[in-house]
């Protein structure tokens, strides 16, 4: 008989049961956590640097959505943030669009990037998905180093104006365009919080753990994948064309293969699967590469050092082993 009610109620038998209240408690308080350090941190460290590393959290807590409740690896996740901040940057410096128009735009052209390029990646599997994601985004890194009259080629993007916000609030301050980062990425993370805790949030983790089985109780597995493939693009797109408008400039260090890189190297040092690791993950990373600049080429030699230890050490990531610890999903 039990059988018989898993078959009727396919939903009762993928999705798990709701949160209980106290990890509900413990992630508000987490989340009122992170915005009370957003308002601190313009007052006590460097605003650009601070941006840089709300950039690099929310596109980690992209590409998470995709690999930890996805259950797809991509390689390729920089073609996203590179495009996006290409167009943010073109659009912003050579049609004088106002920056939420041209981070809308960007973000929006990432969408329907990810929506073609995951249409073909969805139809293979495990590593297969994984090349032909690392595939066409070096299609997009090509396409930009050759199209010099829209990327500015090996020179990139300079001097993208920051604009007025609405036409009306002045971004060259950095701190006045620091307010503007913290709100997409505090609007990133709760977005990302409410896809994860949604039914079709359960879906993909049911679909990630155990994919016939979704199949065979009647869920159309590729179309959830695309659509948290596209979801996962667009955040990423979000990320790109705010870090272009940060720094006013878009390259092709933005589309190129170690940027797909990075930003698994971050996922994984926070903790893969878990909602807040991504944003620990960017923040160690973007600081060695920050305070360990003097170092040069060194960097990266270090960079793997510690990848190794923690992966060593902390399997499940910094944040997992936290989770791990209280017996609390973070």
């Amino acid at each position: 008989m039990a059988d018989i009610a898993t078959i009727d109620t396919p939903a009762a038998a993928l999705i798990p049961a709701e949160t209980d209240q106290g990890t509900q408690r413990l992630h508000r308080a987490i989340m009122i956590g992170i915005a009370v350090v957003l308002v601190i941190a313009p007052f006590v460290a460097y605003p650009v640097f601070v941006m840089k590393v709300l950039c690099f959290a929310l596109f980690a807590l992209a590409f998470n959505l995709l690999l930890g409740y996805g259950g797809l690896l991509s390689f390729g996740h920089a073609a996203y943030f590179g495009m996006a901040s290409y167009v943010c940057a073109y659009t912003a410096k050579n049609w004088g669009l106002t920056p939420e128009l041209a981070i809308l735009l960007g973000t929006a052209v990432s969408g329907m990037l990810g929506l073609v390029f995951g249409a073909l990646a969805i139809r293979r599997q495990g590593i297969y998905f994984a090349m032909i994601t690392l595939a066409l985004a070096q299609m997009v890194f090509f396409f930009s180093l050759q199209t010099p009259r829209f990327t500015g080629g090996e020179d990139g993007i300079q001097a993208v104006p920051r604009g007025r916000l609405f036409g009306l609030i002045d971004l060259s301050d950095d701190r006045t365009l620091y307010w503007l980062v913290a709100a997409i990425f505090m609007a990133g993370v709760l977005a990302i919080y409410r896809i994860i805790h949604s039914p079709f949030g359960q879906v993909c983790k049911a679909i990630r753990d155990n994919e016939p089985r979704a199949i065979s109780l009647g869920y159309r597995a590729n179309q959830y994948k695309l659509a948290v493939f596209v979801l996962s693009a667009m955040l990423a797109g979000l990320a790109g064309s705010t870090k272009a408008i940060v720094f006013q400039l878009a390259s092709l260090t933005d589309v190129y293969w170690t940027m797909s890189g990075e930003v698994v190297l971050m996922t994984l040092v926070g903790g893969l699967g878990t909602v807040f690791g991504p944003i620990v993950g960017a923040a160690v990373i973007v600081s060695m590469q920050n305070y360990l600049a003097s170092l040069g080429s060194w960097v990266l030699v270090v960079q793997g050092v510690i990848f190794v230890i923690c992966v060593m050490t902390f399997r499940e990531g910094i944040v997992g082993v936290i989770a791990k610890w209280i017996k609390k999903p973070l």
